[in-house]
């Protein structure tokens, strides 16, 4: 993996980089659609290269339990699996293990749980993260991690912080499949001597990149964006950042200005599922009454295939009659202003004109 940083904002701590994988190469700050078990729910490959996706998401916790990494790694690898030849970045499976708090108990060496789908017995550490992680293939692994709860005591945060970077070194020192780069986890909930302490550790040991993970749990906008203010200047400049989990449009343009690189986020494609389309000035909830005879496409100047051949009264239609077409045109609009929204702030970070870029995206969504 090569990362090159290509531009410096003046105003804040933002960047534009491009970031080069086995599966191709994209421009930073980037989205990446989330692919969970294999597949970004109600598309396919051919939307996400309309939309203009480099990089989507899957997880290491549910490839692992269906269909298998063994099987992935005999159908091919999850690129060949599932039909997409851009880049691909695995979680390490830490969340969702963290998300199972009644059915796993974690000690130093990793995690025993029981599956959400059949309720057997499993052991993911370090170790097995990475070697599941090497057999799906991705073009970036994650590091195993715990994620920490919110809100905790400090003791309980730093325990979990430390666990975190020891398992760190251990990914480090596991094989990867080839080409395969490998990202750390920064942890210390919103405390910033842990935060800062977790970023110096885990920076240490050499990863391609570093990711800030234990954020978007349960803890307020304002809390986060003091978080990355704390943290991130804790992190190598030449590396690039990732912000697990996060987030709304506004969490994105925050995070941005205080140097993150790398989203992903279920937010546009469950909202798209549940009939909540993204636009420039705020959300508009299709199955509203409002939108029976609206001619209007759901946001007026969008380049999206949803946008450029069907009205808002038809995607309504399509809503409130549960037709499986809505959850696709709705999820390429939404994923579409997503894209589209990472696309304007690179350009206003080229331009040198992000705090004129930011009052603009304020001002529209107050309208």
């Amino acid at each position: 993996m090569e990362f090159e940083i290509l531009y410096k904002c003046s105003h804040a701590h933002a960047r534009v980089g491009r970031l080069k994988t086995a599966h191709g190469e994209f421009e930073t700050p980037v989205f990446m659609p989330v692919g969970t078990a294999g597949s970004v729910k109600a598309i396919g490959p051919d939307d996400l290269h309309g939309i203009g996706a480099g990089i989507i998401l899957a997880n290491t916790y549910h490839l692992y339990l269906r269909p298998g990494h063994e099987t992935v790694k005999k159908m091919g690898g999850l690129h060949r699996f599932m039909g997409w030849n851009g880049s691909i970045l695995t979680d390490s499976g830490g969340f969702q293990v963290y998300s199972l708090a009644k059915l796993r108990k974690i000690t130093d060496d990793g995690v025993l749980f029981r599956s959400h789908i059949d309720g057997s017995e499993h052991f993911i550490g370090p170790e097995e993260s990475m070697k599941i992680q090497a057999a799906l293939g991705s073009d970036i692994a994650m590091a195993f991690d715990e994620c920490t709860p919110y809100p905790a005591e400090y003791e309980v945060v730093k325990e979990s912080m430390e666990r975190t970077t020891r398992w760190a070194g251990r990914c480090v020192e596991f094989p990867r499949s080839r080409g395969q780069a490998l990202f750390g986890i920064v942890q210390g909930g919103t405390f910033a001597d842990l935060r800062a302490e977790s970023a110096r550790a885990v920076s240490a040991l050499g990863f391609d990149g570093l990711a800030l993970g234990g954020l978007s749990v349960g803890e307020d906008f304002e809390t986060r964006k003091r978080v990355l203010e704390e943290t991130v200047p804790h992190l190598p400049e030449e590396r690039p950042v990732y912000l697990m989990g996060v987030g709304t449009p506004e969490d994105i343009v925050e995070a941005v200005m205080r140097g993150v690189d790398m989203f992903d986020c279920v937010m546009p494609t469950r909202n798209a599922r549940n009939g909540t389309l993204f636009t420039g000035k705020g959300k508009i909830v299709i199955k509203n009454a409002r939108y029976a005879e609206d001619e209007r496409p759901v946001e007026e100047g969008c380049g999206c295939y949803t946008c450029s051949r069907f009205s808002r009264a038809y995607l309504r239609h399509l809503f409130m009659a549960r037709e499986i077409l809505a959850y696709r045109l709705n999820t390429v609009h939404n994923l579409y202003y997503y894209v589209r929204l990472m696309d304007r702030i690179r350009k206003a970070l080229r331009e040198d004109s992000l705090p004129g870029f930011c009052e603009n995206f304020y001002s529209d969504m107050r309208l």
